[in-house]
């Protein structure tokens, strides 16, 4: 058994497993926080009784996704001293500022939403909203800016075998950090914001808490539209740099071998091989159009894998496939979401079940999205733990044997099952119980669906 695989395979499901509940809540954190500006605004009693039941939900997933994430941090220490060693100097002050600057920003201000709503004014209830969402998506930031480190290295020198900072700005705002923390933040927003369309949709089939239901749909599905676009605004943006600053990483991404002038773009391909030959099966391209996208000129030159050395190439099937899946998935979301808004834009809104249905079954798509957009990240990166510096094979616990990464695996597996199960029934208690019913007599602001388009009975916000 090989210790480095090992190693690499109890971060990836230990990471992957904890990135769920973040992508969530950073994005359930918006929709919270407009719900409440709206209560806050408007005084309506229906805004309350949407931003208590949503909240509910954001906290389940908020605790879980805390529990994951200090078992993720502790592998850096146990599995990956060698990494710690060299980098240690660089990469524990963003973590550190994470935890001071944005961790507990997050969670004091949740328990006053949590605990003590009803013992502060609407004013500060509507901040804690606000300063929730804010730290959520600050602490995506400095996360982000360690990870963005480890692919674009800035601010630093090698002094006896160690990577010393010596300009925090620079390392903190290097190459990639900004277009990948706009296009990870752009991803949970839409992750969070279809996770609310799609138990709304559910409510509506079932006939069941009309009011918040068609209501929560509507701010769900006009933060899912803006964040769908700015996903791919920002996934362009995010692909140049990764062009300029991990050549290697980009061919790979495109399945592209040989340098080319005026290179196409792959629509559809079946997953390159790799043994450098390229694909070998009927491809459909869109000519001259990636080089296009990546300089700006549709003769321009796009540098292929031959161009580095064959030890240097990332996984190229791997990485190829992760991310034009995540390109489908993507577009797939945008086509769900405009449908959404032309059935708001008529009227019809909450009365097409084929839209409903589609909406509950695109619930995943952007939390799947996300996992592909990471694995294009860090398997793209490969072999590099350090892209330039470091090798993944030189990163590794070298006290750590392969049998007792083997027993963690097994074990972090088995407990994440049972995590995974218990916050899967605690959501599906909290989405059955609902929302607290409408005051009696209340009007709905919308028009019910034709009793043909609902269960007997109609729509009850029960």
């Amino acid at each position: 058994m090989d210790p480095v695989l090992l190693a690499r395979i109890q971060f990836a499901i230990t990471v992957g497993f904890h990135f769920i509940f973040p992508a969530i809540t950073i994005g359930l954190g918006l929709v919270v926080a407009v719900m409440e500006t709206l209560r806050w605004r408007t005084g309506r009693e229906l805004y309350d009784r949407m931003a208590v039941f949503w909240t509910k939900l954001f906290a389940l997933t908020f605790a879980v996704g805390v529990a994951t994430g200090i078992v993720m941090e502790f592998q850096f220490g146990t599995n990956w001293s060698r990494y710690s060693t060299f980098v240690g100097d660089i990469f524990g002050a963003p973590l550190a500022a994470e935890a001071i600057l944005a961790f507990f920003l997050e969670s004091s201000f949740l328990g006053i939403l949590l605990f003590g709503r009803n013992r502060v004014g609407s004013t500060i209830r509507w901040l804690a909203a606000v300063m929730v969402a804010v730290g959520a998506t600050l602490s995506a930031f400095w996360i982000i800016v360690a990870n963005s480190w480890m692919q674009t290295p800035a601010g630093y020198e090698v002094i006896n075998g160690r990577a010393v900072l010596t300009d925090f700005w620079a390392a903190v705002f290097n190459a990639s950090t900004l277009p990948r923390y706009l296009h990870t933040v752009s991803a949970a927003w839409a992750t969070g914001s279809f996770v609310v369309v799609g138990i709304s949709a559910w409510y509506l089939l079932r006939g069941r808490h009309g009011g918040v239901a068609l209501t929560s749909m509507k701010i769900g599905l006009a933060v899912a539209i803006v964040a769908s676009a700015l996903m791919f605004v920002t996934g362009d943006t995010h692909a140049r740099q990764v062009a300029e600053t991990q050549p290697a990483k980009f061919a790979a991404m495109q399945g592209l071998y040989a340098t080319t002038d005026g290179a196409s773009m792959v629509i559809f391909s079946l997953p390159p091989n790799e043994g450098g030959l390229g694909t070998a099966g009927p491809e459909l391209v869109v000519t001259r159009l990636l080089s296009f996208l990546t300089w700006g000129s549709f003769d321009a030159t796009v540098t292929g894998l031959s161009a580095f050395p064959r030890q240097e190439w990332p996984p190229v099937t791997a990485t190829f496939l992760a991310y034009h899946n995540m390109v489908v998935l993507g577009t797939l979301m945008l086509l769900v979401m405009l449908g959404g808004a032309y059935l708001w834009w008529s009227g019809r809104l909450g009365r097409s079940r084929r839209w409903l249905w589609l909406a509950v079954i695109a619930t995943p798509a952007p939390l799947i999205a996300t996992q592909l957009g990471w694995a294009t990240a860090e398997v793209g990166r490969q072999p590099w733990i350090v892209y330039g510096l470091m090798r993944t094979a030189d990163a590794t616990s070298p006290v750590v044997s392969a049998g007792e990464i083997l027993a963690s695996i097994i074990v972090f597996s088995l407990v994440y099952l049972l995590l995974g199960a218990l916050w899967l029934f605690l959501l599906r208690r909290e989405i059955l119980t609902g929302p607290a019913p409408a005051p009696e007599g209340e009007e709905l602001p919308f028009e019910l669906p034709s009793p043909r388009m609902a269960p007997a009975g109609g729509l009850t916000d029960a």
